[in-house]
């Protein structure tokens, strides 16, 4: 029973963050493998290949992974914030903060002495009060999830979607493969990435997962293909 309740528990945190894991996978599928199709592009060897994709893989999702951390935590300290000061207004106004409470009701449709019970019971509870100001008046809802858990699992995501592109080279050694191989490998290896990650984005929007899969491969192809032609570009640019 305990080994079942702590997998609920895990299923359930995975779903919580959800959403960012499917979205620092995609940035980190798709920017790494735009790096390998540039560097491809440019006739590098796999050595150079692997220098710049983990360099991009670990530099680049760090980024991420610190802006999503940042972004949760300002909205956090600013529904704090807000928090704080309708609070106070409460304690120092309960008459005029009272009248408020009853506009929000009146609008709605209560009136009388019903609309006149509504606004005792609301305002008996400070808490259920300060609820309903930041809801109706701010439209303010606290973030149920931890800013540093979304950095991390942005991060997490970003180095194992990311990683996809580079597993042939990285074990290219063991392998029987010439460079355009070597990137026909990789270029299968991170679609069916694409196909993965399409698909939980579509679960997370609730949209057509069809649509969702077709999305992803769309965006990562013309990634890679500017990426690709762009190195190609450069290199005979600069051997040239």
């Amino acid at each position: 029973m305990a080994k079942a309740e702590v997998k609920s528990g895990l299923m359930d945190k995975f779903q919580t963050y959800l959403g960012e894991f499917v979205y620092g996978g995609i940035d980190g599928s798709v920017t790494t493998f735009a790096v390998v199709s540039a560097a491809t592009g440019a006739e590098q060897a796999v050595s150079v290949i692997l220098i710049l994709g983990f360099a991009n893989l670990l530099a680049d999702g760090f980024a991420m992974s610190v802006g999503a951390y940042l972004s949760s935590k300002a909205e956090s300290d600013s529904f704090e914030k807000h928090l704080r000061e309708e609070k106070k207004r409460i304690q120092d106004n309960p008459d005029e903060e009272k009248a408020k409470l009853k506009e929000i009701y009146q609008s709605k449709g209560f009136e009388g002495e019903l609309l006149d019970q509504v606004v005792e019971v609301i305002s008996s509870n400070e808490d259920r009060w300060v609820d309903i100001k930041m809801k109706e008046e701010l439209e303010m809802v606290e973030e149920p999830k931890s800013p540093l858990a979304m950095g991390a699992v942005t991060y997490l995501s970003f180095i194992l979607i990311g990683l996809i592109p580079l597993l042939v080279y990285a074990f290219s050694g063991f392998l029987p493969l010439n460079n355009s191989q070597l990137f026909l490998a990789s270029s299968t290896l991170t679609g069916l990435g694409f196909f993965i990650i399409g698909y939980l984005k579509a679960y997370v929007a609730e949209t057509s997962k069809i649509r969702g899969v077709l999305e992803t491969l769309a965006l990562g192809g013309i990634a890679a293909g500017v990426s690709y032609v762009a190195g190609d570009l450069l290199e005979k640019l600069i051997a040239g």
